[in-house]
């Protein structure tokens, strides 16, 4: 028999917490006027632990209308930014929230709660906050925000999305991207956004998304995890961006996906194949165009095996010593598996990221008995310029095989300035079909870049960020007019066999948040043009 004095219970505590919210909302709204900012703070984190519950709760039931909830955590967090003397503050009451957000959701996942009464409890809170102060037994008038976002000045089939919805207004929607602009990479962060932005400038010349302009706001972390975070809260509190698109880096995006799933934010296209952007079942949140890097390592040891018929023994690894490097790796690993050879002997050499300290590398390569005939590179573009540089005349006849991380353009363009003798046996496993190429989306591209980046050439980076960046335009348009976070996520996973002109179609859905699969092989040539190659 299944006891329900559990849940019972559950629910009597939920009721007993929606309750007390309304009290203490009342009560912080009346006095926060006349309250000392410490004092506000302390009320402020009262009402987050009863608040905080119900939004979980709700957050767990996907019968209920997420603009209604949406609306509760954007006027609540108003409240936190009116009652926070610093940063330092902002930040704890957040995280505060965030907490009891996830001990509410845990009382519907663990049965404790069923869906109606979590339904039940915000329509109670939704009451306190919108119902006169006679409705309320007498509790003082809540306002919550300032009065001029309350003034209704605009007709009402003209205001934006149920629920205010952050970063949406009834003229733009405004999307945040964490990159390089300072570093050795940032010309491959510039590049991403070029892409992005190019798509974001062609659909807005054709009139928007249902009216709204599209904006891209960024923030530069240096290719440097211990700088992420920072630039999340700079996009996300101070520039009140809807969602993320194309962030760039490995070990950044494991700094700011939590970020963003604490927040229920899209982050959406991000540059990198690694699995921090790829769990089973997917984060609800985390959307990839690119496939991952296992998949790119598998086509390019599978290439290097079956096609160019080396033995495994003389194939090495030069990565790119972090997360990066070690998803690459991973994927070296399992193709090794595939093909019945062992992954215990594969050699790896590093070099530190952020740097082109490649000489300890060339030196352990130096010292192998095996003759290395090929090397899968993990590495950013001038680190791999650097090490096809030196091993050159070390290892003559080797093929440098790197992953579209790399940044192909790039590539090519740093080895032809050292010559074209220096183009030879490169390839690189590319996520997007030749920039040279004549598919639809290729040429839509190439003339999206040259009326609103003149001069600028086309780009393997580039066009992923305009790839992506189409795919996120057909979700918002399929979303319609009036959408909030999770409605385009449920949108998203709707989208089946999207043809863009690439030759592949894309698809997602609830159990599959990576849209393409496709490898594309491309090999240098001594012009530092880049040719297709066939990698099975």
């Amino acid at each position: 028999m299944i006891d329900v004095r559990p849940q019972k219970a559950g629910a009597r505590r939920l009721l007993a917490h929606a309750r007390m919210a309304v009290a203490a909302l009342a009560t912080f709204m009346a006095s926060s006027a006349f309250a000392a900012p410490g004092d506000n703070v302390a009320l402020v984190r009262q009402l987050g632990t009863r608040v905080g519950p119900v939004i979980g709760a709700a957050l767990a039931c996907r019968d209920i209308a997420r603009p209604r909830i949406q609306s509760i955590i954007e006027k609540f967090q108003t409240v936190i930014r009116e009652a926070a003397a610093s940063e330092a503050d902002r930040d704890e009451l957040t995280r505060l929230l965030d907490q009891y957000v996830a001990e509410g959701r845990g009382l519907v996942t663990s049965g404790r709660l069923d869906c109606r009464g979590a339904d039940r409890q915000l329509g109670d809170l939704e009451q306190s906050i919108a119902a006169p102060a006679q409705a309320r037994s007498n509790l003082p008038v809540v306002t919550i925000g300032p009065a001029s976002a309350q003034a209704a000045t605009t007709p009402a089939q003209l205001l934006p999305p149920a629920g205010n919805v952050r970063g949406v207004s009834q003229s733009e929607i405004k999307l945040g991207m964490v990159i390089p602009t300072s570093g050795p990479v940032k010309e491959s962060g510039r590049q991403l956004k070029l892409g992005v932005e190019t798509a974001f400038n062609r659909v807005n010349e054709a009139g928007g998304i249902n009216g709204r302009m599209l904006k891209l706001v960024t923030a530069d972390d240096g290719y440097d995890p211990s700088r992420t975070l920072d630039a999340m809260r700079q996009l996300y509190d101070r520039e009140q961006v809807f969602g993320f698109i194309g962030n760039f880096g490995t070990a950044t995006a494991a700094v700011a996906i939590p970020f963003a799933l604490e927040r229920r934010v899209l982050f959406f296209a991000p540059y990198t194949g690694a699995n921090v952007v790829r769990h089973d079942p997917p984060d609800r949140y985390v959307f990839n165009y690119r496939p991952s890097y296992a998949e790119e390592t598998d086509a390019l040891v599978h290439y290097l095996v079956k096609i160019r018929k080396l033995n495994p023994r003389q194939i090495v690894v030069f990565a790119q010593n972090d997360a990066f490097g070690d998803a690459g790796f991973s994927g070296v690993a399992k193709a090794f598996r595939t093909l019945g050879a062992s992954d215990n002997a594969i050699v790896r050499v590093n070099y530190p990221r952020n740097t082109v300290d490649v000489d300890d590398a060339i030196n352990q390569l130096r010292l192998l008995k095996t003759p290395v005939k090929a090397v899968v590179m993990l590495a950013t573009t001038r680190a791999a310029a650097k090490f096809i540089e030196k091993a050159r005349g070390v290892f003559p006849g080797a093929i440098f095989a790197n992953i579209s991380a790399v940044g192909g353009s790039a590539l090519a363009s740093e080895l032809m300035l050292l010559g074209p003798r220096y183009t030879d046996g490169v390839i690189v496993s590319q996520t997007v079909p030749s920039v040279g190429g004549y598919s639809s989306l290729v040429l839509d591209y190439k003339n999206a870049l040259a009326k609103y980046a003149p001069g600028e050439a086309a780009d393997y980076t580039s066009l992923e960020g305009y790839i992506a960046a189409n795919i996120l335009i057909e979700g918002l348009k399929r979303a319609g007019p009036s959408f909030d976070t999770e409605q385009l996520v449920d949108t998203l996973e709707t989208m089946r066999n999207i043809d863009l002109g690439l030759g592949t179609q894309l698809s997602f859905g609830r159990a599959e948040h990576q849209a393409s699969h496709k490898i594309w092989g491309t090999a240098l040539d001594e012009t530092g043009a880049y040719q297709p190659i066939e990698l099975d």
